[in-house]
């Protein structure tokens, strides 16, 4: 998969349905973290179809739309594209300097530690932001 530029509407949009999916237009304006118009979603969500991100399929007279890529692998893809733009390739140096760039507090870097640690000892609760 290669990078497909996407909008914070477009990002928005997948996140509620990656969490929420499949809904109807109006479940996911009303799902939305800002306001956002009718026809701006429309467009947003004709755009992600287009760009085969989401797929659209009529029930009865609704069209409900659903998450086509998963987030695991849009992440991954945008992780890597980062990596080679900001640390030359190293996913571990992007997240070495994304975590001295960010406002990290206590329980933010516990839980990195916790990631970092080996499987058998993690003991991960991740929580949505």
């Amino acid at each position: 998969m290669q990078i497909i530029s996407l909008n914070e509407n477009e990002l928005e949009a997948l996140r509620v349905l990656w969490e929420k999916g499949p809904l109807k237009p109006a479940q996911i304006q009303a799902l939305f973290s800002w306001p956002i118009e009718n026809p701006t979603l429309r467009s947003v969500l004709v755009n992600l179809v287009e760009k085969k991100h989401i797929t659209r399929k009529l029930q009865g007279k609704a069209f409900f739309y659903t998450a086509r890529v998963p987030k695991r692998a849009l992440l991954r893809n945008w992780t890597h594209h980062l990596a080679r733009v900001f640390a030359g390739g190293s996913t571990s140096q992007l997240v070495a300097q994304l975590v001295e760039t960010a406002d990290l507090d206590a329980s933010d870097l516990t839980l990195l530690r916790e990631t970092a640690a080996p499987p058998a000892t993690r003991k991960i609760k991740r929580k949505a932001k």
